[in-house]
């Protein structure tokens, strides 16, 4: 691979059909640093801020009163089966919609390098879909929370995504309730069951958001983290209408805070309410082991499964000398020589082949459900990894014989529906200076433009980056 065309699909999403070929790949790179936009002309029409979540919360809680109601009229016993189908269709429906608004956000973006960004942390803090509440809400997470934070500092990402609706939902936050708390006292002088701690964002933010399973906590360290958090809840919930005039955002109800100093790897945190657990997220997003941990996965993303220790150990520093700035740590990995090696090192995930496809045909030729149809059957459904760990960055985890053929069956679909001319042309601005005698001689021979294209698309060089 050459510089330009490593910029383009190692660092980038792939190259756009029409745009120039970097003259430095470097600063090009660098540049999007600077020029990027994180709310674009695309989303001029999805509300992402904090009122578009309170409408999610309040018609859902709407919506489950009215079911409870028509499950109880006995003259009518399948209204509420009727309801709630046509709840879940609206729900995958406007699901559907932000999936392709993301698709257009990749083919569209003039600092593809960062869009990748956006991409990367959107799935190091994941939440997903096959749970309740999460595909309302996934939509405005990635693109008010993870969006604006992607060149900032990893500590206010680390505030947006932690506390953000979505995030309380996914790991049941907002049912977190201090066991010495005012509310837990009210309800065990009422002989009500306890509603308890729950320790499922503590153990995420620990683990998979900040540290690593290797960074040295404990599982004490987990609890006291999650008493920290408790309090901490969605606006919109009834117990949550008196903590804060802001809508959809993060509430903090002390209500059910748990009182008390807390002490996380081995440091002391006095009781000040919301204040408590934004401190310790503070110090946690600027920790050695954290520092380290997302030098790793970065590594891991841009140099291989198995990334160079020199390169973990250069993004570890810039990490740490910048208390986490991203912009410094970016840099960092644009400079690295560990980066900007001949041979590829990564296989394409389904999504960012598919992104690659998008922005190789220049234009979004596919509806929305058909784009959505795609990821899922190409075995990356979109915001859908299953677990908080999010989705595997390993090759293993995507080379399967039945997933390429998969890609054969998608680019043979898309190459029809695109119908370009210039395919010749488009493959080598796509891997300039890259393309293999094999691949080109496949796209000069091909029986006609659209077969060529599928071939491009399935060839070694759209595989690998």
């Amino acid at each position: 691979m050459t510089p330009e065309s490593i910029a383009l699909n190692r660092f980038g999403l792939g190259y756009r059909r029409g745009d120039a070929l970097p003259q430095d790949p470097r600063g090009w790179l660098k540049r999007q640093i600077a020029e990027y936009v994180p709310s674009p002309k695309a989303l001029a029409g999805r509300s992402v801020n904090g009122e578009e979540v309170a409408r999610v919360i309040a018609d859902t809680a709407e919506f489950r009163a009215m079911r409870n109601a028509a499950r109880e009229d006995a003259d009518n016993p399948e209204a509420a089966a009727m309801m709630s189908k046509e709840r879940q269709q609206d729900v995958r429906r406007d699901l559907v919609a932000d999936i392709a608004l993301r698709g257009r956000l990749a083919l569209e973006s003039d600092t593809p390098f960062i869009e990748r960004m956006v991409h990367f942390w959107s799935n190091h803090f994941a939440v997903s879909t096959d749970k309740a509440q999460i595909p309302s809400l996934v939509g405005p997470y990635e693109f008010g929370a993870i969006r604006p934070h992607v060149t900032g500092y990893f500590g206010d990402l680390l505030r947006a995504a932690s506390l953000h609706p979505a995030m309380l939902a996914y790991l049941d936050q907002w049912q977190s309730q201090g066991p010495n708390s005012r509310a837990a006292k009210m309800r065990e002088r009422r002989g009500r069951p306890e509603r308890g701690l729950n320790e499922n964002l503590g153990r995420e933010i620990l683990e998979l958001h900040t540290l690593g399973v290797d960074g040295g906590y404990t599982q004490e360290d987990v609890r006291e983290l999650a008493r920290a958090l408790t309090g901490w809840t969605m606006q919109g919930l009834p117990a949550a209408a008196r903590a804060t005039p802001q809508p959809g955002g993060p509430a903090f109800f002390d209500y059910i805070h748990e009182p008390g100093t807390r002490t996380v790897m081995g440091c002391s945190y006095r009781d000040t309410g919301a204040g408590q657990a934004l401190d310790i997220l503070d110090d946690l997003a600027v920790h050695p082991s954290t520092a380290r941990f997302v030098a790793t996965k970065l590594a891991r993303h841009f140099a291989g499964d198995t990334p160079p220790e020199s390169l973990v150990e250069r993004l570890a520093k810039a990490f740490t000398d910048s208390g986490g700035h991203l912009p410094k740590v970016y840099e960092a990995l644009i400079d690295a020589p560990e980066t900007w090696v001949e041979q590829p090192v990564k296989f394409r995930q389904p999504w960012e082949w598919a992104v690659g496809l998008l922005r190789a045909g220049g234009e979004m030729k596919l509806a929305d459900r058909q784009f959505a149809i795609m990821l899922r059957e190409l075995g990356q459904q979109a915001w859908r990894p299953g677990s908080p760990a999010g989705w595997d960055d390993r090759e293993a985890s995507w080379a399967g014989a039945n997933a390429l053929y998969r890609r054969v069956e998608a680019a043979e679909r898309v190459a029809d529906l695109l119908r370009l001319e210039d395919v010749r042309e488009l493959a080598e601005a796509m891997f300039p200076g890259s393309l293999s005698d094999t691949t080109r001689q496949s796209v000069r021979w091909a029986e006609s433009n659209e077969m060529g294209f599928a071939l491009l698309l399935v060839s070694p060089e759209m595989m690998r980056r």
